[in-house]
């Protein structure tokens, strides 16, 4: 006779989700520094839009050197569009 054991191990806790970063707010006292914080924040939040694949991504100017990039419902799945605030 040949006997078998199931062993069911606990299942880890779970702690709660972060947070969902939705969008990211800039600020840049020098122009050359623009491009490469608008790219890393953008890289950021394609990360978290591909998770949720429902909306694109916004940057928008609010005035010179600070700006919003943020996961925006009018802006298409995989596509990342550029606003200016009035």
């Amino acid at each position: 006779m040949t006997t078998a054991t199931l062993e069911r191990f606990a299942a880890p806790a779970e702690f709660p989700e972060e947070p969902v970063i939705r969008s990211i707010d800039l600020e840049f006292t020098s122009g050359s520094d623009v491009n490469a914080g608008l790219e890393e924040a953008v890289a950021e939040l394609i990360e978290v839009a591909s998770k949720e694949a429902s909306c694109g991504i916004l940057v928008t100017r609010l005035k010179p050197g600070r700006y919003t990039v943020a996961l925006d419902e009018s802006v298409p799945f995989g596509e990342t569009y550029e606003a200016f605030a009035a």
